[in-house]
């Protein structure tokens, strides 16, 4: 009789004998798709990053052409500028148009690899 029982045991170890293996590499897999689902959030937020301290640096720049036009009110034409191009920002230019006393300041930049250029544009109006 105790035979019997030691056999039917056995063969229930038998039937499940990949079962360990498999589960181990089903969490594994699992585990690797979490990962590189964590790489790729990581990449996200760096180009996000990236992006918002340029748009940053040419609001800045924008804004720094507008208080110097305001120190100097008589003169507008003379800080009116085509493409002029900025260190601070990749592929960076600056144009000033002046229309009378309204001034449209445009950044324009490119990151190496993009298609299009970004682009940050302010009005303000100057009175002399």
């Amino acid at each position: 009789m105790m035979k019997s029982i030691t056999r039917k045991h056995s063969g229930e170890l038998r039937k499940q004998g990949g079962m360990m293996l498999l589960e181990g590499l089903l969490a594994i897999l699992i585990f690797s798709f979490g990962i590189l689902a964590i790489v790729g959030l990581q990449s996200s937020a760096l180009r996000y990053t990236t992006d918002a301290k340029y748009r940053l640096d040419a609001s800045f720049l924008a804004n720094q052409s507008i208080a110097l036009m305001w120190t100097n009110r008589t003169s507008l034409d003379v800080h009116e500028v085509t493409d002029e191009d900025i260190i601070s920002l990749p592929q960076g230019k600056r144009t000033i148009a002046v229309t009378g006393n309204d001034v449209t300041v445009t950044i324009t930049w490119k990151l190496p690899g993009e298609v299009t250029a970004h682009k940050y544009v302010v009005t303000a109006t100057i009175n002399g």
